[in-house]
């Protein structure tokens, strides 16, 4: 019982936490949407489309490989915690998966390398109509996007697993009651 009262405060600061994350994820966001507002305003169309796209992609380059990264350390571990009794089968499935996943982790390093070049160039555009103040707030913004998803993601993480591990102990205290 203390160990699910302990768990359960803690998951409370977890989720207290993610509250007062997604308030940081909505002011960069308004944040971007004010440099967005400008950026239109000073920049040729093509430009302010490189600056869009740009922007799209980060998050969902950045959210491909934390996703990638996590279903590979999962396989990682699945394959590490095999005993003898595990099927050939079930060896293999697992080390073909772990191909397959790594193949994809290392396309997706290829696209954030291409998205940090694009984040360069979009960069020396900006830097020729944007103010100190401006181009620092973009700099910022897209720093601290990236930033936000990791953490994001990483609170979630803790918090589905703190969820699980009070599922499983409040269930192995109902069944010692009942026995």
């Amino acid at each position: 019982q203390e160990l699910i009262d302990s768990i359960s405060r803690k998951l409370q600061v977890l989720r207290d936490a993610r509250e007062t994350l997604l308030e940081d994820i909505q002011c960069n966001n308004a944040l971007g949407e004010e440099v967005e507002v400008i950026v239109k305003e000073v920049c040729k169309p093509n430009e302010f489309d490189k600056f869009r796209m740009f922007i799209g992609d980060l998050e969902k380059i950045v959210n491909l490989l934390l996703s990638l990264s996590g279903r590979l350390a999962r396989v990682e571990n699945a394959l590490n915690n095999l005993d003898e009794t595990a099927s050939q089968e079930e060896r293999r499935t697992l080390v073909e998966k772990r191909k397959l996943l790594t193949r994809q982790h290392e396309d997706a390093k290829e696209l954030k390398e291409n998205l940090d070049r694009r984040e360069r160039t979009v960069y020396e555009i900006l830097a020729n109509y944007l103010n100190e103040e401006n181009l620092a707030d973009y700099e910022h913004f897209v720093k601290m996007k990236s930033a936000l998803i990791l953490e994001q993601r990483e609170l979630e993480d803790k918090i589905k697993l703190g969820e699980e591990q009070l599922k499983c102990l409040t269930d192995s205290l109902i069944i010692e009651r009942v026995k």
